[in-house]
């Protein structure tokens, strides 16, 4: 049988922590999750499919219908998964988590606080191999979208490996989602446990 949630009006990340409360009660192999804005849509896809499903999604543009469907071998292994979030490997001795919740960096004069931020990114790539993810938040997330004056300094490091997440919610409330053009749409289930794995967090 086909368990289903209702998450409509629920604002991100409840969608997503509403159905991991629930596969962590019950090891389902078929689940139809309903929501109705896209950044739910995004982060409930991205999460199913972290916990093992083949996910399609129906929808009339306003209402949409995340279904999930996996093998019970999968919903047995998965059972206890602790969520989305990858982990790096463990030889790497450190993981660096970036969190950028503006375009500018300091109070004050707003050009120079721009350009110390424009900055300060395109020098990331010297942390090397110990910057493991970057997480844009609140106004943090235009810099995901086109026009973008670090969108090639971002592709560089994603390329390199380096995970890329843009808030959902933010990217809503803003009216950017459609114009992102790098990165993953996140949840804040997302942020705080990527917080917890790294090692150390530069928070701008």
């Amino acid at each position: 049988m086909t368990k289903k949630i209702d998450c409509r009006t629920l604002e991100c990340p409840a969608p997503v922590l509403k159905t991991k409360e629930f596969l962590e009660q019950e090891a389902v192999t078929e689940i139809n999750i309903i929501v109705d804005n896209d950044a739910a849509v995004e982060n409930v896809t991205r999460f199913l499919n972290f916990q093992g499903f083949e996910v399609s999604v129906d929808s009339d543009g306003i209402i949409s219908t995340v279904s999930g469907q996996r093998t019970p071998e999968k919903a047995k292994k998965l059972e206890t998964d602790s969520g989305p979030v990858k982990t790096k490997k463990e030889s790497d001795s450190q993981k660096i988590l970036v969190i950028l919740s503006s375009q500018q960096i300091g109070k004050g004069n707003d050009a120079l606080g721009q350009k110390l931020m424009i900055n300060f990114v395109k020098t990331l790539k010297e942390l090397g191999n110990d910057l493991w993810r970057l997480v844009l938040l609140n106004h943090g997330v235009k810099f995901s979208i086109k026009n973008s004056k670090i969108l090639e300094e971002l592709k560089e490091l994603e390329l390199s490996g380096v995970d890329i997440l843009v808030c959902g919610a933010c990217l809503t409330h803003l009216g950017l989602m459609n114009e992102k053009v790098i990165g993953e749409t996140t949840n804040m289930l997302d942020v705080v446990t990527s917080m917890q794995l790294a090692d150390k967090v530069i928070n701008l």
